[in-house]
């Protein structure tokens, strides 16, 4: 089941929740039912080839030559 990030339309307060198939989730602030879901910026972490890890999130280039968020934009 993904989670899913909501902004509630009455507080503005932000929350993640786990969402199963038909439900609708509401503020855990104020309660109010009409929330609309926001873009997440996702977050991975990878190993480099010493074996140390590495955090990145979206929009960030793994490339140090380039200021691209998009390594297929340069070919490395």
């Amino acid at each position: 089941m993904p989670i899913y990030e909501y902004r509630c339309d009455k507080c503005q307060k932000t929350f993640e929740c786990l969402v199963f198939s038909a439900e609708s989730p509401c503020c855990p602030t104020c309660n109010n039912e009409n929330v609309s879901r926001v873009m997440s910026a996702c977050g991975f972490v990878s190993k480099s080839s010493s074996g140390q890890s590495t955090s990145r999130s979206a929009g960030t280039s793994s490339c140090g030559g380039c200021s691209s968020t998009s390594c297929g934009s340069c070919g490395h």
